[in-house]
C-alpha cells in the first residue's frame, strides 16, 4: 500500500539521517525532495503547498534545532505533519461515528458508481455488530443500477446484519423513509442507507441525494471514493462536499493505491476526517482510519498497532495459551500445534498482509520473497500435514523415507517438499524450546530495538 510515496519518503529522509546538524540548505534539499514524492503521488497542490510550509515552520523551530538528533527530529516533524494534514489536528474524536441521537442513528453512504459503496454498506454493517454490539439495517435506495438492491441483501445477509427490502419501480426517498419507519418499529440501532452512484458527477443526482438527506437528516454522511483515483479523487470529494453536509470519508481500494494521493489530500480538500479505509475485498476488510498510524506506515516506520490487532482478532486465545503451558512443562511442539498456527497465520490474512504493516527496513529484509507464493506454501504445507496419520502428527521423528513418500502421494506434492516441510517445522520446534522459563523475556527484550519507538 502506498509503496511509492514510502520509497520516495524514506530516501529523502535517509539523506538527513546523517546529519549533524540542521540547516537552511539541507532542510530546504530534503523538503524538495518531499515536495516532488507528494507530487508524484497525486497529492493536490494545495495540500502539497500548506504541508511543506507547516514543515518547513516546525522544522526551522527552536526545539528542533536545540534535538540531539536533528535529522530524526526532522522526520518526527514530517510524521507528525502528514498525521495532521490526514486529520489528526482535528482530534481523536473526529474519525469516531457519531451515535449520539435517538436510535436508530441514521448513515447516509454517498459516492460514485463503482467507488465500492455497497460492499462498503456490508462492511461497516459487520463492523458496527461485531466492534461496536449495535443492531443494524440497511436497505437500498439505488433503483437503478442493476441487482444493486441484490447485491446488498447478499452482502447484508453474510455479516448477519438485517435488510429492508425495496423495488426498483420504488421512489428513493419513499424507499429511505419506509426503511426508517421500519426500523424505528424494530428497535434498530443504526440504520445505513445506500445510495445510487453515477458513472460522473451530475445534477439528477445531486439533487436525489439531496432529497434523501432532507427527508431523513442523517447522523452522518459519508463520503465513498476510491483511493485509487489520485487526482479526481480530490475532484469529486469536492463536488459531493459542495452539494452535502458531509460528516465523513471512506476510502475504498486503499490496498490497491501505490501512490496513496487521495488518502493525503481528501480530508485537506473537503475538511472532513476520513473515518475508514477499506484494504481488502473481504467482508472484514474495513479499518477505522487512524492518521498517526497511517502517517507511520507512509514513512516506512510500519504499524504494529494494527499488526496486534490482526493478532488479536485471529489467534485463538484459549489455543495460544495451552500451547504455551504445554511448552512450559515440558511438552513437545509438534505437527498439530504446527498446523494450529499455519491456521492461525492464515486468520490473520496471510503473509501478504502481515508484510504491509512491518516497519520498512523488516519489509525490505524480505524484499526477495514471494509473498503470495508464501501464502500458497502454507496452504501445501496444511495439505502435507493432513495426509499424515495422527501418529505421526503426535511423533513426527516416526516419519521416514517410506512414510514420506506416502505423505507426498496423498498431499499431491513431491517428497522435496515434505522435507522442506518437516525443516520449516524442525525450526519452529527449535524456537519453542526456548521459549521455557525466562528464554521468553530474553527474546523480547532482544526484538525491541528491530520496532520503533520501543526502549
Amino acid at each position: 500500500m502506498l509503496d511509492n510515496l514510502t520509497q520516495r519518503l524514506a530516501k529523502a529522509v535517509k539523506t538527513m539521517r546523517g546529519e549533524a546538524r540542521l540547516t537552511e540548505s539541507n532542510t530546504a534539499e530534503m523538503l524538495r525532495e518531499v515536495r516532488l514524492a507528494l507530487l508524484e503521488a497525486d497529492v493536490a497542490l494545495p495540500a502539497v503547498r500548506e504541508f511543506i510550509g507547516r514543515v518547513k515552520e516546525k522544522a526551522m523551530g527552536e526545539d528542533v534545532i536545540g534535538a540531539l538528533s536533528p535529522g530524526q527530529a526532522l522526520v518526527g516533524v514530517v510524521q507528525r505533519e502528514l498525521a495532521a494534514i490526514m486529520g489528526a489536528d482535528l482530534g481523536p474524536e473526529a474519525s469516531q461515528l457519531n451515535f449520539a441521537t435517538q436510535p436508530p442513528a441514521i448513515i447516509l453512504m454517498a459516492g460514485l458508481q463503482g467507488a465500492g459503496k455497497t460492499t462498503t454498506v456490508g462492511k461497516l454493517a459487520k463492523y458496527l455488530r461485531e466492534q461496536k454490539k449495535k443492531k443494524v439495517l440497511t436497505v437500498s435506495a439505488d433503483v437503478y443500477r442493476p441487482a444493486a438492491i441484490g447485491q446488498l441483501k447478499t452482502v447484508t445477509e453474510q455479516v448477519g446484519a438485517d435488510f429492508f427490502p425495496s423495488e426498483i419501480t420504488d421512489k428513493p426517498v419513499d424507499i429511505a423513509l419506509a426503511a426508517l419507519d421500519y426500523a424505528k418499529r424494530h428497535y434498530h440501532d443504526v440504520l445505513i442507507i445506500d445510495t445510487a452512484g453515477r458513472l460522473g458527477i451530475d445534477e439528477a443526482m445531486m439533487q436525489e441525494i439531496s432529497a434523501i438527506h432532507a427527508a431523513v437528516k442523517p447522523i452522518e454522511t459519508l463520503f465513498v471514493v476510491d483511493a485509487m483515483l489520485g487526482q479526481d479523487a480530490i475532484n469529486t470529494a469536492k463536488a459531493f462536499s459542495d452539494a452535502l453536509p458531509l460528516t465523513g470519508i471512506v476510502l475504498t481500494k486503499l490496498d490497491g493505491d501505490s501512490r496513496g494521493g487521495a488518502a493525503l489530500s481528501v480530508r485537506h480538500i473537503t475538511g472532513k476526517p476520513i473515518k475508514f479505509a477499506g484494504v481488502a475485498e473481504k467482508l472484514d476488510g474495513l479499518e477505522a482510519f487512524d492518521p498517526v498510524r497511517m502517517a507511520d506506515r507512509i514513512l516506512g516506520m510500519g504499524d504494529i498497532l494494527a499488526l496486534v490487532e490482526e493478532a488479536r482478532k485471529g489467534v485463538d486465545m484459549d489455543a495460544a495459551a495451552g500451547l504455551a503451558q504445554k511448552i512450559k512443562v515440558g511438552g513437545k511442539f509438534d505437527l498439530n500445534d504446527f498446523k494450529s498456527q499455519l491456521a492461525q497465520m492464515k486468520k490473520m490474512g496471510g503473509m501478504s498482509n502481515l508484510m504491509d504493516k512491518l516497519p520498512a527496513q523488516l519489509q525490505q529484509a524480505a524484499s526477495g520473497a514471494n509473498m503470495g507464493m508464501a501464502d500458497k506454501q502454507v496452504v501445501r504445507m496444511e495439505g502435507i500435514i493432513n495426509s499424515m496419520t495422527p501418529q505421526e502428527r503426535a511423533k513426527p521423528d516416526l516419519i521416514k523415507a517410506s512414510r514420506k513418500r506416502r505423505i507426498a502421494t496423498g498431499a499431491g506434492v513431491q517428497v522435496q517438499e515434505v522435507n522442506r516441510m518437516l525443516a520449516q517445522f524442525d525450526q519452529m520446534q527449535s524456537m519453542m524450546k526456548k521459549l521455557k522459563g525466562g528464554n521468553m523475556m530474553k527474546m523480547m527484550r532482544g526484538m525491541k530495538g528491530m520496532l520503533p519507538g520501543m526502549r
